[in-house]
């Protein structure tokens, strides 16, 4: 039997940010051995913009074999479940949340690889592309219209606007000098 969950997006909410402060603390405290960087990525974290209301967090660390025992016992400590996924093995994932209906998902990536790179490509060039974030927005609302209980539908209902952003974000000289003058990547 095929497991539903409905698929909301809604606007956009500024407490999301202060939800994203609050558990930056705990996992920084959780991975303090291991961390290299946390970013908070995903529609959340892009002002203005409607959203599933799920906190997507981004942890760089050196490698990912560094996400022993020891972190997913902490992490669980703090909330935090690990999800195998044997189909992203350059991804340790965990949820927050019962499943199906998690409220954060923690993406844990090689410091500056490139799904570290392009997770901060997508969110700095819809942060300044208003045009590209109401675009996004109106596929997400005619997704969610289309595919309100599938969930996996929806998400790869959006997998070639966002591949298309990470491509013109790379063509973005000025963007590229930015993030590289502030060591995003």
């Amino acid at each position: 039997m095929k497991h539903l969950e409905i698929v909301i997006v809604s606007e956009y909410n500024p407490e999301w940010i202060k939800e994203y402060d609050h558990e930056k603390m705990k996992i920084n405290s959780a991975l303090r051995d291991v961390i290299l960087s946390i970013e908070h990525i995903g529609s959340t974290s892009i002002p203005g913009l409607g959203s599933k209301p799920i906190i997507d967090i981004m942890v760089g660390v050196s490698d990912l074999k560094q996400i022993a025992e020891t972190q997913i016992i902490r992490l669980e400590q703090i909330g935090y479940e690990y999800v195998f996924k044997s189909d992203f093995p350059e991804r340790r994932f965990f949820r927050k949340g019962k499943w199906r209906a998690g409220t954060h998902h923690l993406h844990i990536y090689k410091y500056k690889d490139k799904n570290w790179i392009n997770n901060i490509l997508f969110r700095e060039y819809i942060k300044k592309d208003t045009r590209m974030l109401e675009e996004y927005f109106n596929l997400k609302k005619k997704l969610e219209q289309q595919y309100k209980h599938d969930r996996v539908a929806y998400t790869a209902g959006k997998s070639k606007f966002i591949e298309r952003i990470i491509r013109m974000a790379m063509e973005d000289k000025e963007l590229i000098k930015h993030l590289e003058e502030g060591n995003s990547f």
